[in-house]
């Protein structure tokens, strides 16, 4: 290197060790770290403090939100209990029997004592009351009217009687071959609920509760000067609204100050809230909000809590930052000089370098954890096809498994006919009645063909199916299949037929795994339908619509209780007797369909239930 170059370098050296030596920037230093230690401490202490509030609030608004849930759920058998009871039956079908009226009212009273429910009704079908367990009679409550006639089967209430709390009002329907012949009504009052959600929020002092129904309005709240306010303006044509429900009481309802739309887009952030009195608390009027859907109640549950000693904490943690920081930045000032400046210098090269190699290393070694995790996960997929394609095998034996004696009476009839016909025949040609000996052979030859499409039939259904490409399948060809497979049981168990399907329609999808999809389907509904009397009728139909056609699959059986009807697609779950099915059908016929393009759905028609699913139509060549 020139002399020249090794001067400049060395007074650039001492320049800047005489710069670093200046009390100035020790000063100005220690102000930037007391700074930055000011600003983390805050920083970190409120979101923490934030952190911790949330999931406290969290936590209690679960609660709230459970305690609501089983206290609901301590009166949901009512309605279905009243239904049953043979007295109120006879009262639907004589609404007009004073006696039998006043038979019930003392029977929902005795029911009301045991359950806690506020009130207990049945109503005719126009509203009017039949039996009330609180002695009422003539017309029901305006509120009970409307929602008969918007067909609602719950709903919140104002107190009509007291004016300060909220009822729970549920509507069981009671129908009789598709009519409706009366309404069971439960009504219970929520007061004790509410007045335990109020007085533990006067105890915290932390966060304050509000229950918006479906209008957005406060139906229950644990400050009680927030009832029945709403959120948003409230204008002429929105009061209109709610007061044409009759849930509200005859009083005007008034905005509670926070705007729907802000509310909508909170997710546990800062609201800015309105302060109501002693409702908040006087420190600050942003509040952090949370909320939690209660979707079969129609209903959202908000909590505000108060940050006050959050940021109380926070400026506490600043000041405490701010020192360490300024210690911490006199510290490092004084142990700074050139000579640990050029060491540190020449160390971090030292340890790019060995940084550099050790991060290639761990490259090379996380590229190769990489790829045998990939081989795992393709081995396991692979794996897993297997085992689905043998449940879906293991399902087609054990279909076949349940038919197996229908079956064999199915082919057993035609062979003793045979046995009897052969013997005949010889007899007749001995006899030389050769006209009679031929009509034998052509019945001989009938019965081998129906015998014969059985077996194939049996056969084509039990083969392990292979991957294949969809191709277009004639989709009342499958029914027919299917029920040749179901033809014993069909007779045996005197089972109407409705067959809606078209001979020209077509679908692409592989026909084994379609036929199996129905086979379950109908003989599920079979099943279904062995204990609903004499009429038994299994309809198949169809409705296109754009590129795709639903297949429907109804049986007239007693249908399946609605508690159970999340878990039908469960693998295992069956709701037949022990011995009587695995639990898999359903599953299978599921995974089939979803291979196909489309979606199986169970549904309550109006006499048993409806299995439901969607195809691709074929298109014409």
């Amino acid at each position: 290197m020139p002399l020249p170059n090794v001067l400049t370098t060395s007074r650039t050296l001492r320049r800047l060790s005489q710069r670093l030596s200046r009390p100035s920037l020790y000063v100005y230093l220690t102000l930037a770290m007391s700074a930055l230690g000011l600003l983390m401490g805050h920083q970190l202490s409120q979101s923490a403090g934030m952190t911790q509030l949330t999931a406290v609030a969290g936590e209690r608004l679960e609660l709230y939100a459970a305690s609501l849930e089983a206290e609901l759920a301590r009166h949901a058998y009512l309605p279905s209990l009243i239904a049953i009871d043979a007295d109120v039956r006879t009262l639907l079908d004589a609404p007009d029997d004073r006696e039998m009226s006043a038979r019930v009212t003392r029977k929902l009273a005795a029911i009301g004592v045991r359950s806690g429910a506020r009130q207990l009704l049945i109503l005719a079908p126009d509203g009017r009351l039949l039996a009330d367990s609180q002695g009422q009679t003539g017309q029901a409550a305006p509120e009970l009217v409307r929602a008969l006639l918007d067909g609602a089967g719950h709903y919140f209430a104002k107190d009509a009687r007291t004016g300060s709390s909220t009822d729970f009002v549920q509507l069981h329907a009671l129908r009789r071959q598709g009519r409706l012949i009366g309404v069971v009504v439960v009504r219970i009052n929520l007061a004790p609920l509410e007045a335990t959600w109020a007085d533990l929020g006067l105890r915290s002092q932390s966060e304050k509760l509000l229950v918006l129904d479906e209008q957005d309005v406060v139906i229950m709240s644990s400050v009680p000067g927030w009832r029945y306010r709403t959120l948003g303006a409230v204008d002429a044509d929105r009061l209109a609204r709610l007061q044409a429900t009759e849930r509200y009481g005859s009083q005007a309802l008034q905005s509670l100050g926070i705007e729907r739309e802000s509310l909508a887009q909170v997710d546990a952030s800062l609201l800015p809230v309105p302060g109501d009195g002693n409702a908040l608390s006087t420190a600050s009027t942003r509040l952090l909000a949370q909320q939690r859907s209660v979707p079969p109640l129609g209903l959202r549950l908000v909590t505000l809590s108060d940050p006050a000693e959050v940021w109380r904490q926070a400026r506490y943690a600043a000041w405490g930052g701010a020192a360490f920081g300024a210690s911490l930045g006199l510290l490092a000032l004084y142990l700074a000089s050139r000579r640990r400046a050029l060491q540190q210098l020449f160390q971090a090269k030292t340890e790019l370098q060995l940084a550099h190699g050790q991060l290639e290393k761990l490259v090379d070694e996380r590229t190769a954890e990489l790829r045998s995790t990939n081989a795992e996960l393709k081995r396991q997929i692979a794996q897993r096809l297997r085992a689905e394609d043998e449940l879906v095998q293991a399902g087609k034996l054990a279909v076949l498994g349940q038919m197996s004696a229908g079956i064999s009476h199915e082919l057993n009839q035609p062979l003793t006919a045979l046995r009897a016909l052969s013997r005949n025949t010889q007899l007749l040609q001995q006899g030389g009645r050769h006209e009679t000996v031929a009509e034998n052979l052509r019945t001989i030859d009938a019965m081998v063909e129906r015998m014969s499409l059985i077996t194939r039939q049996l056969k084509s259904f039990a083969r392990k199916a292979e991957s294949a490409a969809a191709a277009p399948v004639s989709l009342a060809a499958a029914v027919r299949n299917v029920l040749l497979l179901l033809e014993h049981r069909i007779r045996a168990e005197k089972v109407k037929l409705r067959i809606e399907v078209s001979e020209s329609l077509r679908v692409n999808c592989d026909p084994n795994r379609l036929e199996q999809v129905l086979l379950n389907l109908c003989a599920n509904a079979m099943d279904a339908m062995q204990g609903s009397g004499d009429e038994r009728e299994l309809a198949v139909s169809t409705e296109p619509g754009g590129q795709r056609v639903r297949v429907r699959v109804a049986d007239t059986g007693s249908g399946i209780a609605p508690a159970l009807m999340s878990r039908l697609f469960e693998p295992f779950f069956t709701t037949k007797p022990a011995g009587q099915g695995l639990g898999l059908g359903l599953v299978i016929s599921s995974k089939i369909v979803h291979e196909f393009g489309g979606s199986l759905l169970a549904l309550p028609g109006e006499v048993g239930m409806v299995f439901e699913f969607d195809l691709e139509l074929a298109k014409h060549v």
